[in-house]
């Protein structure tokens, strides 16, 4: 599906379908302390139920799966979806998935007690999903939003990419990433109130081949360039790793989290 919004790259068009195989293959990369700092924070885990929004490939949820939580996911790609349903299938994983726009997943008053938005939650029409993301959380329950970037300032192999990305698509707004907490525009923060916040870095290891998947899976290359377009940074971007980059390698990264809560 294709999606305009003026927020995002200028309103230039990006469609997740086109890149959701490699997204699945090369995008399943978050640390294992991302998942242990959500699950120390009582979240995810056993009886609780927990809603991901725009979950694409069910990355969150079939990695926290083993925590011992409900999940459903909804997403608005049924690309992403079609990755995330056939990789629980393949883990035995019991994971509901609702192809919906996040800000038109409908459950009865107080279903969840955690509502999660990975990497997405700039997306959406916030002063539209937010009454509904409250009335569908217990009482006592959780907002929680998370994001993770590499450093381009700090990371020559992730900065010298992250150009050759604006060289084919100067619109793309997904770079020039530093370290930060999350933000939440006011329409959230008159609902919900922030409780708890954290940023912390890491590196994680990359070969030539899986960090260009991760390159191309990105929304400025695959899901916003032409079949063409693509082709060309692909061939930029592999003699550009082989110039600059070893056969293995680590690259800089950081994590934020902020969990909130109804007012």
């Amino acid at each position: 599906m294709e999606i305009k919004d003026i927020r995002i790259d200028n309103g230039k068009a990006f469609d997740w379908d086109k890149a959701s195989a490699d997204y699945a293959k090369y995008r399943d990369i978050y640390p294992e302390i991302f998942y242990r700092k959500i699950a120390e924070r009582n979240l995810c885990v056993s009886d609780q139920m927990v809603l991901d929004l725009g979950t694409g490939t069910g990355v969150l949820p079939r990695n926290m799966y083993r925590f011992g939580a409900k999940w459903t996911g909804c997403d608005i790609s049924a690309g992403q979806l079609e990755q995330a349903e056939k990789l629980s299938r393949e883990a035995g994983q019991g994971i509901e998935y609702i192809l919906t726009p996040a800000e038109e997943i409908d459950f009865p008053d107080g279903t969840f007690d955690v509502i999660t938005s990975c990497q997405c939650f700039w997306y959406f029409d916030h002063e539209r999903i937010t009454p509904n993301l409250k009335k569908m959380l217990k009482k006592d329950g959780r907002l929680l939003i998370l994001y993770m970037s590499w450093l381009p300032f700090e990371d020559e192999i992730a900065g010298e990419s992250e150009k050759l990305i604006l060289k084919y698509n100067p619109m793309w707004n997904g770079n020039g990433e530093t370290v930060h907490p999350i933000e939440v525009p006011d329409c959230v923060l008159k609902s919900f109130e922030p409780v708890y916040s954290e940023e912390y870095r890491f590196d994680i290891p990359f070969t030539k081949e899986t960090w260009h998947g991760r390159m191309k899976a990105c929304r400025g290359v695959e899901a916003s360039l032409t079949a063409e377009e693509t082709a060309r940074w692909e061939r930029e971007h592999r003699a550009l790793l082989e110039r600059i980059a070893p056969d293995e390698f680590k690259v800089k990264h950081y994590a934020a989290m902020l969990e909130l809560k109804p007012r």
